[in-house]
């Protein structure tokens, strides 16, 4: 079938908005028409070779639309499924049959291999091949294939426009909080980058027991949002020692500290914001290559740096979660979420970079 796609031709380049051929799905795929889907870092890290996702290809991984079509062998979903398109996984490793699949033993090909595990390609242009399967699903199109495990199924009368963003971006900043840090009662957590992942981390640290939630950025008016959606305290980075702020604020160093921005800098400064037995956690994509360093005697005293992916669990119990949540206006993501048509993704990543729309979503050009 004939698909509208915003294609990268090259490393460095703009994205194209081009028509491709999509095939038919393979064992255990789905076509989905995808309605909208949200823009994260890890797309511009794609686009600039700082992710390794083989080109010409389709990125886009934070889609959700209605289930056009399935392969034979899918039970699970039917044409007509509203549905947010999770993270891919083998389901056969041992982390995912633990209830881990973000930490998926294929998950380097699965997220960024270009295609199937078999080198095919559900895309192609004039007979030539065009990479897909970013993430597991290459949702910058009018359609998409994607394996049906990762389907997460939409919850009734939801607004499908505004459900992609929770398969990856505001799922990796709630779901660290929620799932591997667990704030207890009482406790102290700090937010470097208060974009959407930074954000969404503070709604979650909001729904906690923790007494203080501090958000840092250089931009007065995400710090704004910072405290509008949870933080107690906030920290401009460019006019202030971080964390010397920190100590200021807490008198002593945090439980807890999230550092969602994958700048070098920005990562000393997260792990020494927090004292001994407290965590650091990395959630920021960095570029390919890059390194950190930490004090060695202060890390000895019982402090722990960790990486997480995704929001770590499964996308079925973390963004039905997330859901619940919202309905209760508990965690208003959607707030964060501004649209654009397909054919402007380069302004809408232009946007994105300059701090002047948080979540920038597009939406597809379907008719009716």
């Amino acid at each position: 079938m004939k698909v509208t796609a915003a294609v990268l031709n090259s490393y460095n380049e703009p994205f194209g908005i081009e028509s491709l051929e999509l095939g038919e799905p393979g064992p255990g795929e789905v076509v989905i028409k995808i309605v909208a889907a949200g823009i994260c870092h890890t797309d511009g890290l794609a686009q600039h070779a700082d992710l390794p996702f083989p080109t010409p290809g389709v990125l886009g991984h934070e889609g959700s639309g209605i289930v056009h079509s399935v392969a034979s062998d899918v039970t699970d979903f039917k044409p007509g499924d509203a549905v947010i398109i999770g993270w891919p996984w083998c389901g056969e490793c041992e982390h995912c049959l633990s209830g881990q699949p973000r930490y998926c033993d294929q998950l380097g090909p699965l997220l960024a291999g270009g295609g199937r595990a078999d080198g095919s390609t559900a895309l192609s242009r004039n007979g030539e091949k065009i990479h897909s399967h970013f993430f597991g699903q290459s949702s910058f199109a009018t359609y998409a294939v994607a394996r049906a495990a990762s389907l997460v199924r939409a919850p009734e009368g939801a607004d499908v426009r505004k459900l992609g963003p929770l398969a990856c971006g505001i799922s990796t900043g709630a779901g660290a909080i929620f799932n591997a840090l667990k704030p207890e009662l009482g406790s102290t957590i700090v937010i470097y980058g208060t974009g959407a992942v930074g954000l969404a981390a503070i709604m979650a640290a909001k729904n906690t027991g923790a007494k203080a939630i501090i958000g840092v950025d250089l931009n007065d008016s995400r710090l704004a949002l910072a405290r509008k959606f949870g933080a107690t305290h906030t920290i401009n980075a460019g006019t202030s020692n971080p964390v010397e702020e920190i100590k200021k604020i807490l008198g002593g160093l945090a439980d807890y500290a999230v550092e969602c921005t994958g700048n070098i800098k920005v990562v000393r400064q997260a792990i020494d914001s927090v004292g001994m037995l407290g965590t650091t956690c990395l959630i920021g994509g960095a570029p390919a290559g890059a390194e950190f360093t930490a004090d060695h005697i202060t890390t000895l005293w019982g402090k722990r740096i960790i990486g997480i992916l995704g929001g770590e669990g499964t996308s079925k119990k973390l963004i039905s979660g997330l859901l619940a949540l919202n309905a209760q206006g508990r965690f208003p993501y959607d707030e964060l979420v501004v649209e654009f048509p397909l054919d402007q993704i380069n302004e809408a990543l232009a946007a994105s970079y300059s701090g002047d729309v948080l979540k920038p979503v597009l939406i597809m050009p379907h008719e009716g």
